[in-house]
């Protein structure tokens, strides 16, 4: 793991989206670019005397231009970035005593731009110039404060456990106080609003002893199917339904566990006359879904939790909210932003967040490799699905068929193929089924929707939906508390 501390991550540590390095010698308005781009993005360190290559030739012969380089956040960053500097002793590549300038930049929950006006924003190793579009986007997402940021009423310091603050402020080496000193003087954790002691979303969620109380839905559900869709009434065929509540990383670490003894596995004889076993999602991309709905969901949400749900011919994770910043479905691999860097940053220090943007790329990487469809996002009005598909059943030298569909598969000889049936075209009561089933998956995910919301998400009439519903509400799924305007749906 990357320690900005060690002279040898900076020297050596490939660069990425929260590290660079630079020399000495660079002219602050160049250097004011690379600060701009981790202000608009998550923050990072840039390590001043050291070169691309990672030769070390200090600061200590340019102490005139480093005066200028450490006003570089001032002078030509418009609004000014909060930055941390701090000299580290080193040897320079001739041998002699040297220094070493790292300067830690802070996110801003402003747009930043450069003295020409320029914005650009930290992708990867890369400080990416923004176009007006691009721009307007983040304007858009720098606008509105962290949700995690936002008090939590009636929330105080007795609701956050203490002995768990006292292991994470351990696990990270704080030692300038105690687990209170820590929350109330780090990431506004606890702050003072007047006289009155005011505990922050991010306090509760990851420390808090019993975060689903002022955050029901903050969890993570694991749904498995039998078959390749989701069925209702009659035709449920929900076989497993486990929920994971409690603070964020036992959500994910819970989650995941449980999640690793319901990955199948494909069995063949392979050479040698030995048998090879391979699960059907390569491990780090079904884990790489989980930590980031964790992590990137916008739990101002508060009418659903995220929802994993294993079909026999794919994985989805559903994360509530819309991609933020500048991520898009189609840039995905390249761009990233953290809606709660908070809540990142304890991922990442438990090794659950591992590559800061990196992630993803990585994903559609190992499924290439593994011989699996690319990974599939779509982004609906409020939820971002992301999906995995597993092995087909037949490919041109084997056919796999399934011995226990909860346990494992193994490969048997290739059968001649058989052509495909012409499928019936479904009727109208299977239509109007598709439908009904439909409707209930969006009042699971906003039980505030009204009607013509649900036309308009789903591409029906109004009358449409109204069918739909009632038929929900005869069969005693759901029912409608409120009016149809200000009140809600309620499944039974």
């Amino acid at each position: 793991m990357f320690d900005p501390n060690k002279i040898e991550d900076l020297q050596y540590s490939t660069e990425k989206q929260i590290m660079d390095r630079k020399s000495a010698r660079i002219r602050a308005v160049d250097l004011a670019i690379p600060i701009v781009a981790m202000a608009n993005a998550d923050g990072g360190y840039l390590a001043i005397g050291i070169e691309d290559d990672g030769t070390i030739t200090g600061i200590d012969a340019h102490e005139k231009n480093v005066n200028e380089l450490l006003r570089a956040p001032f002078d030509y960053c418009i609004p000014s970035v909060q930055v941390e500097p701090k000299t580290i002793d080193v040897m320079d590549c001739n041998g002699n005593a040297n220094h070493v300038l790292r300067m830690q930049v802070f996110p801003s929950n402003k747009v930043v731009a450069n003295q020409a006006d320029d914005v650009y924003l930290r992708v990867g190793d890369k400080s990416k110039k923004l176009n007006f579009e691009q721009r307007l986007q983040l304007v858009y997402a720098k606008g509105v404060k962290f949700f995690e940021d936002q008090p939590v009423a009636s929330a105080t310091i007795n609701d956050l456990d203490l002995d768990y603050v006292s292991d994470y402020c351990k696990k990270i080496g704080y030692d300038k106080g105690d687990a209170e000193f820590y929350l109330r003087h780090n990431h506004d954790f606890i702050t003072m609003n007047g006289n009155e002691e005011v505990v922050s979303g991010a306090a509760i969620l990851l420390f808090g002893k019993n975060p689903q109380r002022f955050f029901p839905r903050a969890r993570v559900r694991f749904v498995r199917y039998e078959g390749k869709t989701a069925e209702v009434g009659d035709r449920m065929n929900v076989v497993k339904d486990v929920k994971f509540s409690g603070r964020i990383l036992e959500q994910v670490k819970e989650a995941t566990a449980f999640v690793k003894t319901q990955i199948r596995e494909y069995t063949k004889l392979g050479e040698g006359a030995v048998f090879q076993t391979t699960p059907e999602f390569p491990e780090f991309c079904w884990t790489e879904l989980i930590v980031n709905a964790v992590a990137h969901r916008d739990y101002s949400i508060g009418g659903t939790d995220i929802q994993i749900k294993m079909f026999d011919d794919h994985f989805t994770v559903e994360s509530p909210g819309i991609l933020p910043g500048l991520v898009r479905v189609n840039n995905i691999r390249e761009f990233h932003f953290s809606r709660n860097p908070k809540i990142v940053e304890l991922l990442n220090e438990y090794d659950l967040v591992k590559e800061f943007g990196e992630g993803v790329d990585r994903v559609y990487r190992d499924m290439a490799a593994a011989g699996l469809p690319e990974p599939e996002y779509k982004q609906s009005e409020f939820m971002l699905y992301a999906t995995l598909k597993n092995k087909n059943w037949g490919n041109e030298d084997t056919t796999w068929s399934v011995v226990n569909k909860h346990e494992s598969l193994v490969i048997s000889e290739k059968q001649p193929e058989k052509q495909p049936e012409k499928q019936p075209e479904p009727s109208l009561a299977e239509k109007i089924e598709e439908r009904i089933k439909n409707v209930l998956s969006l009042i699971e995910t906003n039980p505030e929707m009204s009607r013509s919301e649900m036309a308009k998400a789903l591409n029906l009439t109004e009358n449409q939906v109204r069918t739909a519903t009632n038929k929900l509400k005869d069969r005693k799924i759901i029912h409608r508390e409120g009016s149809d305007t200000d009140g809600k749906w309620i499944i039974d």
